[in-house]
């Protein structure tokens, strides 16, 4: 490598780099692994089965209320970007009919973009779609639906025990 003469700039890396594989070939680029980039609690893996059906039947529906709120509580932990909306979750269901029924079906539709977001964090392409929970829901399949999907956040992690600090990557 020669010394740039006055008035001519010094190459880019990238520039330099090309030249010296100008003529043989150029080394495969390397797939780099995600970056931490953040830290939160796991959250626990449940039955989707149980939480949609099993649980609320023996409960007479409280479980759905307790599902609500701790997965919600769950999200905030797991990722602090993920506002902390579980008290007024369980408001919303508790006195949805204030505002016939809307806000609790608002509340349900972010739960949606809240577990997407947190499918991102685990470095997962986000597949939860508020809409698509929403219509699920209309039909009774809601939490079977969001279960399922917060539950593919959780087996990214392996066997790691639900509290325990796990890497967020986006």
């Amino acid at each position: 490598m020669s010394y740039p003469q006055q008035g001519q700039g010094q190459q880019h890396p990238q520039q330099q780099q090309q030249q010296a594989y100008q003529g043989g070939y150029a080394p495969a680029q390397q797939q780099q692994a995600p970056v931490a980039r953040g830290a939160g609690q796991n959250m626990k893996r449940r039955n989707p089965i149980g939480a949609w059906l099993g649980l609320p039947m023996i409960t007479f529906g409280i479980y759905g209320l307790v599902w609500f709120f701790k997965v919600h509580n769950e999200l905030h932990e797991y990722d602090r970007r993920i506002d902390n909306a579980a008290t007024n979750a369980l408001l919303s269901l508790l006195f949805g009919s204030i505002t016939f029924g809307i806000w609790p079906l608002v509340m349900w539709v972010k739960l949606g973009g809240r577990i997407a977001q947190a499918q991102r964090a685990a470095g997962l392409q986000p597949s939860c779609s508020g809409g698509m929970g929403f219509l699920l829901g209309i039909l009774g399949f809601g939490v079977l639906y969001y279960q399922l999907q917060l539950n593919k956040v959780t087996d990214r992690y392996g066997d790691t025990p639900a509290g325990q600090q796990v890497s967020l990557v986006a």
